[in-house]
């Protein structure tokens, strides 16, 4: 229609009557143009086709829950409040309350950049080989007999979670027992692991005694020995998240005279080796009595925490079994179970721990590193103290200083959390938990003053 009008108006244009022409064009256009614009009321099969389209496929989907953590640091950097301070995310601070790149990690990283032999290709399924040996020496030792004996290696995963999660997965498949234990409390995301690895019972075995702010150590032998056998207990190796109260080296003896007794099979999370005490020896010690006890065991690794490296994703999986053929065959099936995941982990923050642990110059000037960050993080939790004793606030608060690593687990009830978020502008974890890492000299006043009034108060 539009391209008849068009012709139209060329042949009157040229005609010598060529004003009545142009408005017949004109007339003619736009007629043409109401035509094509003129919306057509749908017909009752034409609506409900539409409405078929339009539907999605994702309607029944529910919304998630936010993860608490990460809707704790959001509501934080919502608040304008200039007195706000966030003790919720597990993340090292420095004095003046920002992230430290470790400088061991600085110098790694200029000289990778200057390396014109590196490149981007894939690593293989099981990683970085130069740093999963790395990693697993570091959490079994030197002199490990299961070292010495090449009946244990690593498998390069995505930081903890991911060596977690692998782990787990294949213990699902492959293990004799499809109940898996994690202490009470624990960190969220190993329930989390085990349901989502098919786990058909999670069980909690005791752990934190609330009257103490201690170990139930008689609570956690009792549930263990109540365990069935060969079911997975998920232990902490060091630093427990979120309480930081671990066992004695006596306790430890317990526990694995238990866990042999009842066939157990024990998963070590070692997240924070070097951050809890300063020492990488002592903070690994659990792990190698076990190893030393002959179990078969799992450990995950993670260096977000101690090497700083926390958006890398920098995971080891280090695997102990009986003897080499059996390990050969574990890792056989890891690989299996990876490609599927992730297929290939990541290069770069694993190159950077590989070179570090690989370097003794390199290694010595990280071990003083997190003897840095250790060492501010007890001497915080010493201040807090002295701030609640100095304000007299009622109860003991010498559990903050008898626990170890980045986290205090204070006691404080949902209540007075709310109290301190609301009033205060001190967010923390709903269960009371604390990152002693985000406390400073210059807002430890603050902070005491939030606990000393919901304490009261509340």
């Amino acid at each position: 229609m539009i391209k008849q009008s068009f012709s139209n108006f060329k042949m009157f244009s040229n005609s010598r009557s060529f004003e009545s022409s142009r408005d017949f064009a004109r007339t003619d256009y736009a007629h043409a143009l109401e035509h094509i614009t003129t919306v057509r009321p749908l017909t009752f099969h034409q609506k409900l086709q539409q409405k078929t389209v339009n539907m999605s496929v994702f309607k029944d989907v529910d919304m998630a829950p936010p993860v608490a953590v990460f809707n704790l640091t959001a509501r934080y950097k919502e608040d304008k409040d200039p007195a706000k301070v966030n003790l919720g995310v597990g993340a090292y601070r420095t004095d003046e309350g920002k992230p430290w790149v470790l400088p061991v990690v600085r110098t790694v990283e200029s000289q990778m950049a200057a390396d014109s032999t590196l490149d981007h290709e894939y690593l293989p399924i099981a990683g970085l080989k130069t740093f999963t040996e790395a990693a697993t020496r570091l959490a079994l030792g030197d002199d490990s007999p299961a070292l010495l004996q090449n009946r244990a290696g690593g498998f390069q995963a995505l930081s903890g979670t991911g060596a977690l999660r692998l782990g787990i997965d294949f213990l699902s498949r492959f293990g004799k027992s499809k109940t898996v234990y994690v202490s009470d409390p624990t960190w969220p995301n190993h329930m989390a692991i085990g349901r989502d690895a098919h786990f058909t019972e999670i069980k909690k075995y005791r752990y934190w005694d609330d009257k103490t702010k201690a170990l139930n150590i008689d609570g956690m032998l009792e549930d263990l020995r109540n365990a069935p056998e060969h079911s997975v207990v998920i232990l902490h190796g060091c630093a427990h998240n979120p309480t930081g109260v671990d066992p004695k080296k006596e306790q430890w003896e317990q526990i694995a005279e238990v866990m042999a007794a009842k066939k157990l099979f024990p998963f070590f999370d070692i997240a924070y080796q070097g951050f809890a005490t300063g020492d990488l020896d002592a903070d690994a010690s659990s792990v190698r009595l076990f190893v030393k006890k002959e179990f078969e065991l799992f450990v995950s690794q993670s260096f977000s925490k101690n090497f700083g490296l926390y958006n890398e994703r920098v995971g080891n999986l280090a695997i102990v079994t009986q003897d080499n053929d059996s390990l050969m065959r574990v890792q056989s099936q890891l690989e299996k179970l990876a490609r599927p995941m992730w297929s290939n982990p990541p290069n770069h923050g694993a190159r950077i721990v590989a070179t570090t642990l690989n370097n003794p110059s390199l290694f010595a000037e990280w071990k003083e590193a997190i003897r840095t960050m250790s060492s501010r993080v007890i001497s915080m939790r010493a201040l807090l103290k002295q701030k609640l004793k100095q304000l007299n606030t009622p109860g003991s608060w010498d559990h903050i200083t008898d626990q170890i690593g980045m986290f205090s687990y204070t006691g404080l009830t949902s209540k007075q959390v709310d109290f301190i978020i609301q009033k205060y502008h001190v967010y923390l974890m709903q269960d009371g938990r604390i990152n002693m890492c985000a406390v400073t000299n210059s807002n430890c006043d603050h902070i005491a003053a939030a606990i000393h009034d919901a304490v009261t108060s509340c």
